[in-house]
């Protein structure tokens, strides 16, 4: 049970600091000016990724693991509504990633903000997933 309880507070802490990029830090970066808004969004993305992707396999594994000791398939699927985060990030948002870390501080087009609008109303489907997987846990444990 012990593995569960860490997979639940993985979970919610993948949850929580999805929610705070869309909740607060995103919105506010959408108000700057496109120059610092770009300059404050690349090393925040940088932070966030390697935060955010070691959450989400460590919860995975924890939840793998307590279905096994378990037995019971609801840690399991768990944790791969927490993991899709993975497949869903490479292939929804890496592309508009990459184009936005692509461009220069120098030469910022018109399609810089229509991007930005796409990036944080795609990570929003990562905090629904962390959101379901926090629920799902939550529901493992009774």
């Amino acid at each position: 049970m012990l593995a569960g309880q860490f997979a639940l507070v993985i979970a919610a802490l993948f949850t929580g600091a999805a929610a705070y990029i869309n909740i607060a830090e995103h919105p506010a970066r959408l108000l700057l000016d496109d120059g610092p808004l770009l300059a404050q969004w690349k090393p925040s993305y940088k932070r966030g990724f390697v935060m955010q992707s070691s959450l989400a396999v460590l919860g995975f594994v924890l939840g793998l693991v307590e279905w096994y000791l378990t037995g019971r398939w609801i840690w399991g699927l768990g944790a791969i509504v927490l993991v899709a985060n993975w497949p869903f990030t490479l292939l929804a948002i890496m592309p508009i990633n990459n184009q936005l870390t692509a461009m220069s501080l120098d030469s910022i087009g018109t399609e810089m903000r229509p991007l930005m609008d796409k990036w944080g109303n795609r990570h929003a489907v990562r905090t629904a997933l962390g959101a379901a997987s926090t629920l799902i846990f939550m529901w493992a444990m009774q």
